[in-house]
């Protein structure tokens, strides 16, 4: 598969702090690549300076294309890069339709016009979005907010989507749920970069994945090895021992 993203010794600091060190990074078109770490790791803060929310040095290709640091966040959700924030960032007193049709502004602005075609199609992902349509977005559950954090930026018809801790505060049923769906995103050709501290659960949709820790890359490889490597086990799956292989799996499998 062809790249569509690659970050190459992508360094980002606060002040005098380093947060993340001469990261290396690719996300090929059409995969899912999750990133796992520890909080503080700098997994946020890479998302945040892909978008361009926080200046960084190195260079960022974008299908082929350099991202230059004056290209601002409007620049980028143009060129099909969108970011999903762990924060949802929503507009708790606007109803769920309109949240959406928030999401379609810069293909608007770009004289695109196809934002009902796309409402249907995110309805069609998200059953429950279309039953709520008229809802305010601040009376939706936590599972409920997240689809629609997800469908207002597929709205924009996004080639790369940036998922920041997609199932921060869920329960467990709802998890698999939102999983399912990511993956499912895949398959319309979607490329997604994944931020998740459920490491099992983004290994098990991902196929490929970075391990970072105190800013910088420590693994790297195809997603089902992370999973049955001993210092991701023990580190992040919470098994004491590749030895458990056969329950591992069992538990990778059932997310």
């Amino acid at each position: 598969m062809s790249s569509l993203l690659q970050v190459k010794g992508l360094s980002i600091s606060y002040g005098k702090v380093a947060a993340v060190r001469s990261l290396d990074l690719e996300v090929a078109q059409g995969s899912i690549v999750s990133l796992i770490g520890p909080n503080g790791a700098g997994k946020t803060t890479l998302m945040s300076a892909l978008i361009g929310l926080l200046p960084s040095s190195g260079d960022i290709l974008f299908a082929g294309q350099p991202v230059q640091p004056h290209h601002d966040v409007a620049h980028r959700v143009g060129q099909g890069m969108l970011l999903v924030p762990e924060s949802r960032e929503l507009f708790s007193q606007m109803s769920v339709e309109d949240n959406l049709q928030l999401g379609a502004f810069s293909r608007r602005r770009q004289g695109h016009r196809d934002h009902a075609q796309t409402l249907e199609e995110v309805y069609g992902l998200f059953p429950r979005l279309r039953e709520r349509r008229q809802q305010a977005s601040g009376t939706l559950s936590g599972g409920e907010r997240q689809m629609l954090a997800i469908g207002r930026a597929l709205m924009g018809k996004p080639r790369l989507l940036l998922l920041d801790e997609p199932s921060l505060g869920l329960a467990p049923r709802v998890i698999g749920e939102i999983f399912e769906i990511i993956q499912n995103l895949r398959s319309s050709g979607v490329s997604i970069l994944l931020v998740e501290q459920n490491a099992r659960a983004a290994l098990k949709i991902s196929d490929y994945g970075y391990v970072l820790e105190v800013g910088e890359k420590v693994l790297e490889g195809p997603a089902a090895e992370l999973a049955e490597d001993q210092r991701v086990i023990e580190t992040y799956l919470g098994r004491k021992s590749a030895r458990t292989a056969p329950a591992a799996n069992q538990a990778v499998g059932a997310g």
